[in-house]
């Protein structure tokens, strides 16, 4: 079985494009499933998907392996959907932060998200800005590095630590409010 990172050696210089069925059976599902938890419609998820991954195979040449091929796979993932939602009118981050302005930041946040319940975790985050959801599910769920986000989100390290940290203030504010706990 060829790594990533093999296949794309394979299609880019060797021209075996046939190989690309592998990789996208490979990702399909996951990336179809992060565009789900964005988009929140299926049938939009799945065109979105089928584009993510050709828009993917155009750009294969791009592929500098800084990272693994499936972050790199994710970012553009985000960043897709972001960028339809945004298209869409569907996604205005500074208006919704605005509208649903946190008491407080808290600078210390004790509480550890991974203490919270599960399932009422999954219905918090559903509460929360699909920005704000996605800067979680990468930092925490794809285990992102900062700099990593940074990039696929195209904003600056500072930016997503702070976005980062409202996003956690966020989400145990509301689980609180709530559930009256954290499980």
């Amino acid at each position: 079985m060829l790594s990533d990172e093999k296949l794309i050696e394979k299609i880019v210089v060797e021209k075996q494009s046939n190989l690309y069925e592998i990789l996208f059976g490979r990702y399909y599902q996951r990336v179809l499933e992060k565009c789900i938890s964005l988009v929140k419609n299926h049938d939009i998820a799945e065109e979105l998907t089928k584009d993510i991954l050709t828009k993917t195979y155009e750009n294969l040449g791009s592929f500098k392996g800084n990272s693994s091929f499936g972050t790199w796979l994710y970012s553009i993932t985000y960043n897709y959907c972001i960028d339809y939602l945004r298209a869409k009118n569907k996604l205005h981050y500074p208006n919704w932060n605005l509208e649903n302005e946190l008491p407080e930041i808290i600078d210390e946040i004790e509480e550890d998200l991974t203490e919270i319940h599960y399932k009422r975790l999954m219905r918090v985050l559903d509460l929360l800005h699909t920005e704000e959801k996605a800067l979680l599910l990468m930092k925490y769920q794809d285990d992102l590095s900062l700099k990593q986000i940074s990039e696929a989100l195209r904003l600056s390290e500072g930016a997503v630590k702070m976005r980062i940290k409202r996003a956690k203030a966020r989400v145990l504010f509301i689980f609180k409010n709530a559930y009256g706990s954290y499980n």
